[in-house]
């Protein structure tokens, strides 16, 4: 897995809050810069803490990168990148976030439900600094925090649909990275779309780890021994939703010859994934770069996003990649799916059972 690399001090000569980005993981995507204080031709200096496997999972994480980077280029905005460790303690995410804050970033863009409460906390502290949630939010939440959230169980339904009309076996397989009330979202949707097209056929679901252990996360040999046990069991199409757990499931089912579908960014577009991208059915693409964009375009407009920003299937938050051309024969059939799903006459589950 590609990571970027740390932060070093060389980098940033600015004196403020040198040492406390250094020891939590900070990153540079600013290398024209001589110090991490100083703002871009727009003012703005955004901080993103991403959440476990960092830039480069070739998943999640990465999309909030695009969206970063979009943002870095087109709206002229000065940015820094820390991640958070496996294992970590809730210490340490609120350490994070509060160098951020104390080097001059605003705003702070955590990427994942695992910093809710490290969010609430820090951003209690400094009622001046913006802050957003990506896949997260609560009703303790502080009015400085802006939650960016998606409706995952709608494109997983389209998800489903694709798995249960290729299957061959009537035997498909889900993966969950941990067992959190997010990604059971994109299994409730999964089974429903599953089940709309062949009620009779079967959904194997294997999750990885529970919390506190988000290392379901970050450890793609977990992800290949998880799809290889489902594959033994029949599965010929696997849907994952683990972060870099999933590039390993994606290898199972590759050296399978059976069908992977991705998860958070096109991954048969992913550089690293390349190899296996004739075995990658579709990704359902949650489009958190367009979320990171939206927010920091809207700050930078004077109109800052408040409150709850829910991306939903109609407004294209989410979506079914179409690269290598493998659900063309079915698009008919997704594009019915679609449009009962935005006309409101489909509603879609967000918990199983």
């Amino acid at each position: 897995m590609r990571r970027s690399m740390k932060l070093a001090a060389v980098v940033l000569t600015g004196s403020l809050g040198i040492a406390s980005l250094a020891a939590c993981g900070a990153k540079s995507t600013d290398n024209n810069t001589s110090s991490s204080a100083a703002a871009g031709a727009s003012g703005i200096k955004v901080g993103m803490a991403y959440d476990i496997g960092g830039r480069g999972d070739q998943s999640f994480n990465d999309s909030a990168a695009r969206g970063l980077d979009k943002a870095k280029s087109d709206l002229g905005v000065a940015v820094t990148e820390a991640e958070a460790k496996t294992g970590e303690a809730e210490a340490d995410k609120e350490t994070r976030l509060k160098s951020l804050v104390s080097s001059g970033y605003n705003p702070v863009i955590a990427v994942g439900f695992v910093y809710q409460a490290a969010v609430e906390k820090v951003a209690k502290d400094n009622p001046n600094v913006k802050f957003a949630i990506i896949d997260s939010g609560s009703a303790t939440q502080p009015a400085n925090v802006t939650s960016l959230t998606f409706s995952e169980q709608e494109g997983s339904y389209l998800a489903g649909v694709a798995a249960a009309s290729k299957s061959q076996t009537k035997k498909v397989g889900f993966i969950g990275g941990v067992q959190s009330e997010l990604i059971k979202k994109f299994e409730a949707g999964y089974r429903a779309g599953v089940a709309s097209v062949d009620p009779k056929t079967e959904v194997l679901t294997t999750y990885l780890t529970t919390p506190p252990d988000f290392s379901g996360f970050n450890d793609p040999g977990k992800g290949k021994d998880a799809a290889q046990g489902q594959l033994d069991k029949g599965a010929d199409v696997i849907y994952t939703a683990a972060g870099s757990s999933g590039n390993g499931a994606i290898e199972a089912v590759f050296n399978a010859k059976k069908w992977a579908i991705g998860v958070d960014s096109d991954q048969a577009a992913q550089p690293a994934l390349a190899k296996y991208k004739d075995r990658i059915l579709t990704s359902m693409v949650k489009n958190v770069d367009t979320a990171v964009f939206t927010y920091i375009k809207s700050i930078k407009d004077g109109s800052p996003l408040t409150g709850t920003k829910n991306f939903d299937l109609k407004e294209k938050g989410v979506s079914l990649a179409t690269t290598g051309g493998f659900i063309n024969d079915i698009q008919a059939k997704l594009d019915a799916a679609t449009a009962q799903i935005t006309s409101g006459a489909t509603k879609i589950p967000t918990t199983v059972g």
